[in-house]
């Protein structure tokens, strides 16, 4: 077993730089090669192993910033990597195999081109349908004809207008949003105030507790990543917004789950009461969209100046896109990674092999939480992240060379599979890249049912 190639790796030590790393540790990554993983016309297997090897080096540093000892070398296997990447797809309950997409998330002509549209939500199904005239109980057919007699930027701005999800497809070189300038992490020091010292412990985040306010994919794959390092994550989720327990059953491994809403006065106390003792707090949804319970960045640091706010949104914090919804699958159209990856048979827009702006963003949003916890015991002080999948694509598309590889074994994703018993069923799931120096690790318990546990601290 052999490294894939002479360290430091250039996009890790982009990722390492832009997480505010000491570029000293970068020697301590090092990776086993696998062929075939990831393929994309895109460096996305490059993307892949830069994201968990900076995670699994911020654990390191903070695990030894706890022992007193000096930071391990830690070793990151392709073959996890690209077997993580897609773990939803090898995700399997009581055998049965999760639909990832709905029938009306995809990519349809348009009079002057395509549209991506995301319907995997019921509410966002009938959103795109009421917004283009269309009945509830409307199918792929109806759908198709509806949009190919309308331009893909005018289906874009009806269905935006309406609640719903479509955006059109971006050419090649090209892209809806601006993406100069996009950082791939943002992060600042907030305040003076001492933080809450972390003794020793067995694993990097053990006794961290982790308010865990995010969906779907990136941002859950951050505090699944957390919890697998000894973190206590709490998610809460209002009672009125639903979630898929499929894509809760892949991403919600190691966490506790309840429901609060945070407009009713108990359960606001309740939330209050839990943030007093967190250390981190992560959240996922677009900006501002939290801000009317309280829960803006500098209001929180305000009241509780040793904490850490990590957030992440789609189309980054500025912008007249700040504010949209976005999904990875549309972010891959808008800034013209669909183009780029179109199949070589028609102009049908192509996709990556995996969902690796999800997947990528929240391995380095999970780096970042490492990091500033590290910070914190140094220096002390409130941290503010901000990372988007838009800022992951700029950087896929922009910041990222290819590496010549020396081949190595074909990827195989058999030995990074597991099985469990859950409250759910028997699960077959992805077990962790991230490295460590006592080897792979796996998560303390499997993901139960979305807001069943208590909402308390351990």
């Amino acid at each position: 077993m052999t490294s894939s190639d002479a360290l430091p790796d250039p996009a890790t030590a982009h990722a390492w730089t832009a997480l505010g790393g000491d570029p000293a540790l970068l020697g301590k990554v090092a990776y086993r090669a696998v062929s075939g993983g990831l393929p994309a016309r895109l460096p996305v297997a490059e993307l892949a192993r830069a994201t968990v090897g900076v995670c699994s080096l911020a654990a390191a540093e903070l695990g030894a910033r706890r022992s007193g000892g000096a930071v391990p070398a830690v070793r990151v296997d392709e073959g996890a990597v690209a077997t993580a990447f897609v773990s939803e797809r090898h995700l399997r309950i009581d055998g049965r195999k999760p639909t990832n997409f709905a029938p009306l998330s995809g990519f349809w002509r348009a009079a002057d081109g395509w549209v991506r549209t995301h319907a995997n939500y019921p509410h966002h199904r009938a959103r795109l349908l009421s917004a283009l005239g269309l009945s509830g109980d409307s199918g792929p057919d109806e759908l198709a004809a509806a949009l190919a007699a309308r331009p893909a930027r005018a289906i874009q701005e009806t269905v935006y207008a309406g609640g719903g999800l479509a955006v059109a497809v971006a050419e090649p070189g090209e892209s809806e949003i601006p993406l100069a300038g996009l950082p791939l992490v943002e992060s600042r020091r907030t305040g003076e105030g001492a933080s809450r010292p972390l003794p020793e412990a067995a694993q990097p985040a053990r006794g961290v507790r982790v308010l865990d306010l995010t969906r779907v994919i990136a941002g859950p794959v951050a505090t699944r990543t957390l919890a697998l390092l000894g973190a206590d994550v709490l998610r809460i989720d209002s009672p009125g917004l639903p979630e898929d327990p499929d894509a809760h059953a892949d991403t919600g491994f190691g966490k506790r789950s309840a429901a609060l809403d945070l407009g009713a006065p108990e359960d606001r106390r309740t939330f209050e009461a839990l943030l007093a003792d967190a250390d981190v707090v992560v959240t996922g949804y677009r900006p501002g969209a939290l801000d009317r319970f309280g829960l803006d960045p500098d209001a929180l640091l305000e009241r509780h100046p040793g904490l850490i706010v990590a957030q992440l949104c789609a189309w980054g914090w500025s912008g007249p896109w700040a504010g949209r919804r976005g999904f990875d699958s549309l972010v891959q159209a808008a800034t013209g990674i669909a183009a780029v990856e179109e199949a070589d048979a028609d102009d049908h827009p192509g996709v990556l092999p995996a969902q690796a702006l999800d997947h990528g963003t929240g391995y380095l949003l999970a780096a970042g939480v490492l990091r500033a916890l590290t910070e914190r015991e140094e220096v002390g002080g409130g941290r503010h992240l901000r990372l988007s999948l838009a800022g992951t694509a700029s950087w896929l598309l922009h910041g990222i060379a290819p590496v010549p590889r020396d081949g190595g074994p074909a990827h195989d994703p058999a030995p990074w599979l597991a099985e469990t018993a859950s409250d759910q069923g028997v699960l077959r799931y992805v077990r962790s890249p991230v490295a460590t120096p006592d080897g792979p690790l796996d998560w303390a318990r499997p993901p139960g049912r979305l807001g069943a546990d208590a909402p308390r601290w351990l």
